[in-house]
């Protein structure tokens, strides 16, 4: 979000879906066959629109938003194809109540992993958000920075996938972070914020599914967005909480 790419990693969502409807066309629902090639159809989309993008006319977002329909399409196409709706709707939306041990350890795997290569990298990454143009004058490390973090995004996509399907793992990326930048300035704080937002929805959002008797990846997505639609009336940074602040301002 702090560097403008949310839409990108909504693109991304997109882009792993045929590789895992290939490892499903070869072994069914193998954890291990649509997480490799969920991951290889995500590091291909993206090096490519990079590729693009620094050999044509075209910029990064509208090579990114061509290759990543191009994926969508083939995704749905290949599961079509192969299996049945049930199938279609397991890979577009998952299912947060039907993992297996496997997919679990998968998880917590990518998640060990990247709070790891966050604490190697967040430096760069905090240089990055602030000013890529500076990182770029003062340190070669900046691809470090750059690529490292979109394969961060593109395995923990992969690990959402599972869980809350192509269309909805984004939302658990995207929804948390933009509804802490409510409630704070620092980014750390923002992180934790974030965090905690997240684990609360997830929560809640179970507990609904559970008595509601709705699916659980749209009942946490909407869990997070009314914590999105709640920060910004009421957070720190909030259109209430501001406008509250300037009269006190203005009467003192």
């Amino acid at each position: 979000m702090l560097r403008r790419m949310s839409l990108v990693g909504d693109a991304m969502a997109h882009a792993i879906l045929p590789g895992a409807a290939f490892g499903y066309l070869i072994s069914g629902l193998s954890v291990g066959a649509m997480t490799v090639g969920g991951i290889a159809a995500g590091l291909i989309v993206a090096l490519l629109s990079g590729i693009v993008a620094r050999a044509t006319v075209l910029r990064e977002d509208a090579s990114l938003a061509a290759f990543y329909l191009i994926s969508l399409a083939l995704g749905v196409l290949i599961v079509s194809l192969s299996g049945n709706s049930i199938d279609l709707l397991h890979v577009l939306f998952g299912s947060v109540l039907a993992l297996d041990n496997a997919t679990l350890y998968l998880i917590a795997s990518i998640t060990s992993i990247t709070v790891l290569a966050m604490a190697l990298i967040y430096r760069l990454l905090v240089l990055e958000c602030v000013d890529a143009g500076y990182l770029r004058s003062v340190s070669g490390l900046s691809p470090v920075a750059h690529y490292g973090f979109l394969i961060l995004v593109v395995i923990n996509l992969v690990g959402g996938f599972h869980a809350l399907g192509t269309l909805m793992a984004v939302g658990v990326m995207v929804l948390p972070a933009a509804a802490a930048r409510f409630w704070a300035r620092n980014i750390g704080r923002m992180l934790c914020i974030a965090v905690l937002m997240a684990l609360l929805a997830g929560y809640f959002g179970l507990l609904l599914s559970y008595y509601a008797g709705v699916p659980s990846g749209p009942a946490i997505v909407l869990m997070l967005g009314a914590t999105y639609l709640l920060s910004i009336l009421f957070g720190f940074e909030g259109v209430i909480t501001r406008r509250l602040r300037a009269m006190r301002h203005l009467e003192a």
